[in-house]
């Protein structure tokens, strides 16, 4: 990432931006709505969500089944794509992503400890609370290992980053493996086999509220964060220069970051590389101003993963494919692209 931060574009450029990607979200879940084992026109879906259709056989599909999956899409899509914006700051690495640096790992592992060693029912307390709270356990270690075994004399290279990033992965992919094997329960290793791959499948009303709030008051607090994290990108000298205290405000933002991408894992499963591919684009449209850039992300992380689930639901129909191997499929060329276009010694 360089270490200037591109002029951001002007107003009315920046109106448009944000009009495009609204439209095409929009578009997105109405298609969400419309397509899927059972076609519902376009016209009906709007009627139906409107409340001006008239009694249809659809609205059960359109109301209970597939909107819960479409907004929750767009929920993770957007949070995933805010945190990967913000972990690309604080670390002056482009390379970095919620996926790629281990937490959402973490936050699986903490999920997967939930499910399988029933702490929800143990300690009287809901799997609502439990789950994500797991979550947030497990991609907060995860985060918190990965940046201190690549800070090496107190400098981090975005190559030692990126391999600490994947070992931890590994480590807690292989140790969500051990206990989902060995779990006397076979029903306890279906449903933690889903939260490793990542997926939609189970979205339900019930699992909107959280994950929603979660997202708004996390994004409106890194919105407000924008001037700090636009220090980031100078270098720490820089930022401590300009009155920043920045291994506190990284700590902070580390912890936030860590909640969101916990909520998020606990209700979708790990999915990954959306939080490297769109803020990318984003920076490309509308700079790298965070005050301008994470609305910006939010929108298109939401339109990415609304059409990334529909493709999972149709392109093997009537198998319902986890959304995260879409994304890993495209994200995957994304990243040795990176790499490949990445200065060797370019700094972290």
């Amino acid at each position: 990432m360089s270490c200037k931060t591109p002029p951001a574009r002007g107003p009315l450029r920046y109106t448009l931006v944000l009009t495009v990607l609204a439209a095409a979200l929009a578009a997105a879940m109405v298609a969400g709505l419309a397509l899927g084992q059972v076609r519902i026109p376009a016209a009906q879906v709007l009627g139906i969500v409107t409340g001006g259709a008239e009694p249809s056989p659809f609205r059960t599909i359109v109301l209970d089944v597939r909107m819960p999956r479409v907004l929750l899409a767009a929920v993770v899509g957007a949070g995933l794509a805010v945190v990967g914006t913000v972990l690309q700051a604080l670390v002056r690495n482009p390379l970095a992503d919620p996926y790629l640096l281990g937490i959402s790992s973490g936050a699986s592992a903490g999920v997967v400890l939930v499910i399988v060693f029933g702490l929800g029912s143990s300690l009287g307390l809901a799997t609502t609370v439990t789950m994500p709270a797991g979550a947030f356990a497990g991609s907060l270690l995860a985060l918190v290992l990965v940046y201190t075994l690549a800070r090496r004399g107190g400098q981090m290279t975005g190559t030692r980053l990126v391999l600490a990033g994947v070992a931890v992965a590994y480590i807690l992919s292989a140790l969500t493996s051990l206990v989902m094997v060995t779990s006397a329960k076979r029903e306890h290793f279906q449903e933690a086999m889903y939260w490793t791959l990542g997926g939609l499948g189970s979205a339900r009303w019930d699992m909107l509220p959280l994950p929603a709030v979660v997202l708004a008051a996390g994004t409106a607090l890194l919105v407000a964060l924008a001037r700090p994290l636009d220090l980031m990108l100078v270098g720490e000298e820089g930022a401590t220069v300009l009155g920043l205290d920045t291994s506190r405000f990284r700590a902070w933002v580390f912890v936030l970051t860590s909640l969101v991408t916990g909520v998020l894992v606990a209700v979708s499963g790990a999915i990954g590389f959306i939080g490297l591919l769109v803020p990318h684009a984003a920076r490309m449209l509308v700079g790298a101003s965070h005050r301008t850039l994470l609305p910006v992300v939010a929108l298109a992380g939401a339109a990415f993963l609304v059409l990334a689930d529909l493709g999972a639901r149709v392109i093997a129909e009537p198998q319902d494919i986890p959304v995260g191997i879409l994304t890993a499929l495209v994200g995957g060329p994304f990243f040795l692209w990176l790499l490949r276009r990445r200065p060797e010694g370019a700094p972290a």
